[in-house]
């Protein structure tokens, strides 16, 4: 009986950090998950089809689809930043 508190000390101590570290991650909203489940039906994914045969293909073309339109609207490239650079006159 004396080594059971030992034990379930240690395993206590050893769970504790993960639980924290899993309620620390913030996640994606609702709002978020629904634009996205918006983007992907645009691109032609349909998720209740039922076409069962051909869904990690399907859902990974277009996520490669979003992704790319994604890319090609405004955003930043990666490496892009002027950080260190010389300041430039303001004139």
């Amino acid at each position: 009986m004396k080594s059971l508190f030992p034990v379930a000390a240690v395993a206590l101590a050893l769970t504790l950090p993960v639980a924290a570290f899993a309620q620390s991650n913030g996640g994606l909203t609702r709002a978020q998950v629904r634009a996205e489940l918006v983007q992907l039906e645009q691109t032609g994914y349909r998720p209740g089809d039922g076409d069962n045969a051909h869904y990690p293909e399907a859902i990974q073309a277009a996520e490669a689809k979003v992704a790319a339109q994604n890319s090609a609207v405004g955003g930043a490239a990666v490496g892009s930043s002027a950080a260190g650079g010389p300041a430039l006159d303001a004139k």
